[in-house]
């Protein structure tokens, strides 16, 4: 019990602090220096709140805490290892491990949704959403890694929908869990329904084509 309260404090905290700081870097130009440092305390203190929801969602039987919890990891992981590709290179092991673990979750994602909904549970769709948005990323990743991506700098475009992708995930678990005002599926759509529209904005402002 004293345990999961701890591991509670860091989720809440570190979670609450990086959503403040992920609203403040979303107001700011991109590419200033305190975007940059703002966004390496965000990624710390959001992965943090991230990893330590695994063993929660363990302790409390919480698919939902565990789904959200690797989606978000990957994302900010994938996402800030996007920039440190140009100076430091491909890492074979790390890279694609982290790769092919979130396929296998992604696939278990969406197997278990499916067996879900199934049984009539309706948290089986967003399991199934959950995992095939993260089999595009995982795609999106294979092809950085054989050097078959069709935008030129796609190393900013990645880090800029990945972290973008992590705060949208992020917001929505703290919607679903202290929503009392919207309906339930409301609650779950809301921040990807404001959000998206945002990476889709500034990947088409940013990108360059081959």
């Amino acid at each position: 019990m004293y345990f999961f309260k701890f591991l509670l404090y860091i989720h809440v905290i570190g979670g609450g602090f990086a959503l403040l700081l992920g609203t403040i870097i979303l107001a700011k130009n991109k590419g200033e220096p305190a975007h940059r440092l703002l966004g390496k305390i965000y990624c710390y203190a959001m992965l943090a709140s991230a990893l330590v929801s695994l063993p929660m969602s363990h302790i409390r039987s919480s698919s939902f805490l565990f789904v959200i919890g690797i989606f978000t990891s990957y994302m900010l992981i994938s996402g800030k290892r996007a920039l440190s590709l140009r100076s430091t290179g491909l890492n074979k092991k790390f890279d694609w491990g982290i790769t092919i673990i979130m396929a296998i979750a992604c696939l278990y994602f969406a197997g278990f949704g499916a067996f879900l909904i199934f049984r009539s549970i309706n948290f089986g769709f967003v399991s199934i959403v959950f995992g095939l948005v993260g089999l595009l990323f995982v795609k999106q990743d294979i092809l950085n890694y054989l050097g078959k991506s069709k935008v030129k700098n796609y190393r900013l475009v990645t880090h800029l929908q990945r972290m973008i992708g992590s705060y949208i995930a992020s917001l929505t678990a703290f919607v679903v869990v202290n929503n009392k005002i919207v309906p339930p599926i409301l609650g779950w759509l809301l921040p990807s329904i404001l959000l998206v529209p945002l990476i889709v904005i500034w990947s088409r402002n940013y990108k360059l084509k081959l």
